[in-house]
């Protein structure tokens, strides 16, 4: 038994060891200041199927595909996992690829994830419908326990099932929505994703419950735009508040997630994004000021363009990420983490909701 335990952790300490070159590896020498994520003018109407983002050129790396057509996503620290954002993005790229290029392989990927999507809702008690995460999760001191909700898992299968409800027109698609902003009601400490703000002004929607506010940036706005896309098709008030608020937020607490007016941080300033986060944060933002009338979005999103820094700006930003984005390993050890310890980190919490990790 003891060689079968330290055999195991040898062989998680080579997979870490693994992981660290490869994100080393990515952070230094494929760092890049452009990143293919566009925006998508088509959608929006109640009409249009198009989402609003949209790329020719991603890619999958943490992808393994499950063999019913389902992706999974691999972490060093949960394993091969399904996640429903994960689900819904992976089959709104597909819908973008069929509208453009009319390949029936594609509208069949959407539909299956549609179709992954509806049997996998769960309803709870109090009448919301959720898509949880069923794996424990560490994400630097916040401890999230399966099974957990996320305001961004919510919004991107929010916003695939509108879509898949306007091509199959299937009422219990439209009954699964009816019942999924609940959650944008509640607040964190009350099962929900909801954070109001001190200034009683707005709230704030968590990728991560139980993260120090501000949280994730781009997890909220792609929350915003699911809640967007059933107020479209629902002309619902009560949908349409929960978008206001979340708006009012977002212009509340941008200046937090700022930097010099030029970038954006990721989570509650934990390091500087990477260019890719710091792309997604930007068209959210463009996207999000088209669709709620708020210049002070705009601004923001202007502001933080790529093509607006000098070459020293690229350098400042490219050392400021390297020294930031380890600074935050080292303060959460990072590398002393495993599968197996944030397993039993989880099993020694007494209840199901989330910790904040000392």
């Amino acid at each position: 038994m003891p060689n079968t335990r330290r055999n195991h952790e040898t062989s998680e300490s080579f997979e870490s060891l693994r992981y660290a070159l490869r994100a080393l590896r990515r952070e230094i020498l494929s760092f890049r200041f452009d990143y293919p994520l566009d925006i998508d003018p088509e959608a929006g109407p109640k009409d249009s199927l198009h989402y609003y983002l949209y790329s020719e050129k991603l890619t999958w790396s943490v992808m393994a595909m499950d063999p019913t057509g389902v992706p999974r996503a691999r972490n060093r620290l949960t394993g091969v996992v399904y996640k429903p954002a994960y689900i819904a993005w992976w089959g709104l790229v597909n819908l973008g690829h069929f509208l453009r290029h009319h390949d029936e392989p594609s509208r069949v990927a959407f539909l299956k994830q549609i179709d992954w999507l509806e049997a996998n809702a769960v309803v709870r008690g109090d009448g919301s419908v959720v898509w949880p995460n069923n794996f424990d999760s560490l994400q630097a001191k916040t401890l999230l326990k399966a099974p957990w909700i996320s305001a961004h898992d919510q919004g991107l299968v929010i916003s695939a099932l509108v879509r898949g409800y306007r091509i199959t027109k299937r009422p219990r698609l439209l009954d699964l929505l009816q019942g999924a902003t609940r959650i944008f009601e509640f607040n964190v400490k009350d099962g929900g994703v909801r954070e109001p703000l001190s200034t009683g002004s707005g709230a704030l929607y968590s990728e991560l419950p139980g993260q120090p506010i501000p949280g994730i940036l781009d997890g909220f706005m792609s929350s915003l735009l699911g809640l967007y896309d059933l107020c479209v098709e629902t002309a619902d008030p009560a949908v349409e508040k929960l978008f206001r608020d979340g708006i009012e937020g977002l212009k509340t607490m941008l200046p937090t997630w700022d930097y010099r007016g030029r970038w954006s941080w990721y989570a509650s300033r934990e390091y500087l994004c990477p260019p890719a986060y710091h792309r997604l944060n930007r068209v959210l933002l463009e996207v999000l000021a088209r669709l709620s009338g708020e210049p002070i979005l705009a601004q923001y999103a202007e502001a933080w363009k790529t093509e607006n820094l000098s070459a020293l700006g690229r350098a400042e930003i490219f050392l400021g990420f390297l020294i930031t984005k380890n600074a935050c390993r080292v303060r959460n050890r990072t590398w002393r983490l495993s599968r197996a310890k944030v397993k039993a980190f989880a099993a020694s919490e007494p209840t199901t909701t989330l910790q904040n990790a000392a």
